[in-house]
């Protein structure tokens, strides 16, 4: 984070906005300070924050962008200048003092040899992982919070051919992947503007001519519009779902399908995933770093058995790639 771009009333962790190595920051109702950095909590005794300051600077951001911050509207999310994301929460709801959590955004460029070294992945998967984007399957990556998905999402999609054109919806812009074709889109659903849904930028995406759709997180009503994307032309595309397991996260799609779409009936729904999505990509935390904890690669749907026929090319008992060169 750039000195010149912290809020002055953020000063008092302005070591914490500094270091790169930290990922989030975390201030308790209790006036705790703490941080995470590779995947590890800790706790800075050394942080002296006057409860009165932090709130009126809470205030100062939530005026700047046309929102109140009060007894009556007492949650705040917002971006940062340097792109960084901050969740707050003041009392009534939160007590005695407001709670904050800032999500840094790294300007680093981590590759998939960063990755490779912290042991996120292994070269053999990361090179499985390439060529199945290349060939232009269809990936979802799940996980639960701050196990590195976008990271890794941001990574793999490096693999996508040069000549094809990529259109990037997310909340709050954090993806960098380097191609020449790119439109890059954000959500507007936390200013005072009018507000611009993840389903809207989805749907108007559909006549952006894209060949790949990349989808910083499903968690809506855009499930739906995503599904018939991937069903109608746009597969090899990518997103991330939050789960804690790779099968979970087909549920969780279903079910996120469902909520718009209640005419269709479960099971028509998950054969449409069946079709639809080729690999599932979990991550998870782990001592000290983040990691890939299973593939599975999906094979359509039994309606009489009602589930996903699948099978796991890693994770399990030996974390290796199974039947590789029989299905590449």
């Amino acid at each position: 984070m750039n000195f010149e771009l912290i809020l002055p009333f953020l000063r008092p962790i302005e070591p914490l906005l500094l270091d790169d190595s930290i990922s989030e920051i975390m201030g308790n109702p209790d006036s705790s300070w703490w941080y995470e950095r590779d995947g590890v909590v800790h706790r800075d005794e050394s942080i002296s924050f006057d409860a009165g300051k932090l709130r009126t600077g809470l205030e100062v951001v939530a005026n700047r962008l046309g929102k109140k911050l009060d007894e009556d509207n007492p949650v705040l999310n917002a971006q940062l200048p340097d792109g960084s994301r901050l969740a707050a929460v003041i009392p009534p709801v939160a007590r005695p003092s407001p709670a904050l959590v800032i999500r840094k955004f790294s300007s680093r460029k981590f590759t998939v040899e960063d990755l490779i070294s912290r042991g996120t992945l292994t070269r053999p998967l990361a090179e499985f992982l390439a060529e199945q984007i290349r060939s232009g399957k269809t990936l979802l990556i799940s996980g639960g919070t701050g196990t590195g998905k976008t990271t890794l999402l941001n990574i793999l999609g490096q693999a996508i051919p040069e000549h094809e054109r990529i259109v990037i919806i997310e909340d709050t812009s954090e993806l960098r992947i380097q191609k020449p074709n790119i439109l890059a889109v954000e959500c507007q659903t936390d200013t005072y503007k009018a507000s611009v849904s993840f389903d809207d930028l989805l749907k108007s995406a559909l006549r952006w001519r894209p060949d790949r759709i990349i989808l910083g997180e499903v968690r809506g009503t855009e499930a739906r519009t995503l599904l018939d994307s991937f069903n109608t032309g746009h597969s090899g595309s990518l997103a991330t779902i939050h789960a804690n397991s790779a099968v979970k996260a087909l549920r969780r799609f279903a079910n996120l399908v469902m909520r718009s779409h209640q005419q269709a009936t479960y099971e028509d729904v998950e054969a449409e995933i069946g079709e639809a999505v080729n690999f599932i990509v979990h991550v998870e935390r782990q001592p000290g770093r983040r990691a890939i904890r299973e593939v599975l690669r999906l094979d359509g749907y039994d309606r009489q058995a009602q589930e996903f026929r699948f099978e796991m090319v890693y994770g399990g008992v030996d974390s290796s790639i199974k039947g590789e060169l029989a299905h590449a």
